[in-house]
C-alpha cells in the first residue's frame, strides 16, 4: 500500500537548485518508487530522483507538495523526507508562512 503525505514548502526560495539537490539525493536512497507532484498549481508528479523533474515541477515559498511512495522501505523514506522538508532541507528557513519570504518583505522606508 503506498504511503501519500502532503507538505508546505518553507523554504525561502521553494525547491530551488541547492534544497532540491538534497531532496533528490535523500530520495535516491530509497528502493521505493518516490513521486512528488505540486498540488498548489496542480502539476503532474514526477520521480523524485531527478533533479529536472523536481525542478521542473516550478515548487515556491508557500506551495503545497504532495509525496506518493511506494515499496519495501516506504516507511522510513516517507518520513525521512517529511523531517527533511519540514527541517528546510538544509536551508534556513524565514518563519511561518504567514509572512512574506525575505526577499519579498518591504524594504526599510528613507529618510527624506
Amino acid at each position: 500500500m503506498a504511503t501519500s503525505i502532503e507538505l508546505d514548502i518553507r523554504n525561502p526560495s521553494g525547491l530551488h537548485a541547492r534544497p532540491a539537490a538534497v531532496f533528490v539525493k535523500a530520495a535516491a536512497a530509497f528502493h521505493s518508487d518516490i513521486r512528488i507532484a505540486n498540488v498548489t498549481t496542480g502539476s503532474g508528479s514526477v520521480t523524485a530522483k531527478s533533479i529536472i523533474g523536481v525542478l521542473s515541477l516550478g515548487v515556491q515559498r508557500g506551495h503545497r507538495v504532495r509525496l506518493q511512495v511506494d515499496g519495501s522501505d516506504e516507511g522510513t523514506a516517507a518520513a525521512t523526507l517529511r523531517l527533511l522538508i519540514e527541517a528546510g532541507l538544509e536551508e534556513p528557513l524565514d518563519g511561518p508562512l504567514d509572512g512574506p519570504p525575505a526577499h519579498e518583505a518591504a524594504s526599510p522606508a528613507t529618510g527624506g
